[in-house]
């Protein structure tokens, strides 16, 4: 073998170095996660770590919601049925639709609680309502999991909050809620309702993209100190809906400016048809959050018990 000599060697190494530090670095949204995808062509417009195992926090009741939804198309339950609530829906900590044990509310007001006041206690009492008791509830909540192909994704409880082998994936919340969306068309309007009222309670919508994004219509937050904030929105402009999935941010202002920003990129990336990537606009943006607070670094990594909303 021919012998090269060793300034030329480290000439190559040197040249090799400089030649990868010009590639433009992949735009990184300050989230643990995300996922963007255009509904109607079922394209991925961007995706970051999308595959990473993460905590669902109320997440998790995008798929209540999917169960619920489905049984009563089955003719299982309706809308009118009056549930009674148990001690245990009413006791739930975290966000809650401020139910009293006993009282009776329609199934229509509960999946408003749990969609709009992310209702820990109405999660639990649609749960009941369905399926007769939780644990028969979530291995619904699991078979459907199965059957859409969620492979990193597992529920053990309907309202998100902290539990064992409780996980999903960016990836599996996105087609989850492409999935429900389109199965379930009309359950849209739950997820912007702006507020809801039960006895004294006004509860407003904790969506932070329904009064700041044009077109935002949906659909779900989420937080618990080991997952940090999450975020599916789905904005439909024209004919055209997106869905993004935003997991781990380290607060919700960084989780409702980065999902904003993931949706603009994503239009202006199908208005070039193509031309620009959503990698490159975000990287052009004038004051990322990353200059801020660099959740990737300084994340949100807490006990599993953490306090919930």
């Amino acid at each position: 073998m021919q012998h090269v000599p060793h300034f030329l060697r480290l000439a190559v190494c040197v040249c090799l170095a400089l030649g990868a530090a010009a590639l433009p670095a992949k735009a990184e949204l300050n989230a643990r996660a995300a996922i963007l995808m255009d509904m109607s062509s079922g394209k991925i417009l961007y995706a970051q770590d999308a595959d990473a195992g993460i905590a669902p926090a109320s997440l998790t009741k995008i798929m209540t919601m999917y169960v619920v939804m489905d049984q009563l198309q089955a003719g299982k339950v309706r809308l009118s049925d009056k549930v009674t609530v148990s001690r245990n829906a009413s006791r739930q900590r975290g966000s809650r639709m401020h139910l009293r044990t006993g009282e009776k509310v329609s199934l229509d007001s509960l999946l408003a609680g749990v969609a709009v006041s992310s209702g820990n206690d109405a999660a639990i009492a649609v749960a009941e309502h369905v399926a007769g008791s939780v644990g028969d509830f979530v291995r619904l909540m699991n078979d459907k999991a199965r059957k859409l192909g969620l492979k990193g994704t597992s529920f053990s409880n309907p309202n998100g909050l902290p539990a064992r082998g409780q996980e999903t994936t960016a990836r599996d919340m996105l087609n989850l809620s492409v999935s429900y969306l389109k199965a379930h068309p009309s359950a849209i309007r739950y997820h912007y309702m702006l507020a809801i009222k039960h006895r004294r309670y006004l509860m407003i919508n904790k969506n932070p993209l329904l009064n700041s994004c044009p077109g935002a219509d949906g659909i779900k937050t989420g937080f618990i100190r080991e997952s940090g904030y999450n975020l599916v929105s789905t904005v439909k402009r024209g004919d055209t809906r997106l869905v993004g999935v935003v997991l781990g941010s380290a607060s919700a202002r960084i989780r409702a400016e980065e999902m904003r920003d993931l949706i603009e990129a994503g239009f202006m990336t199908l208005h070039s048809d193509g031309k620009v990537k959503v990698d490159e606009v975000l990287s052009k943006r004038s004051t990322p959050f990353g200059q801020r607070a660099n959740v990737r670094t300084n994340s949100v990594h807490a006990s599993r018990g953490g306090k919930t909303s």
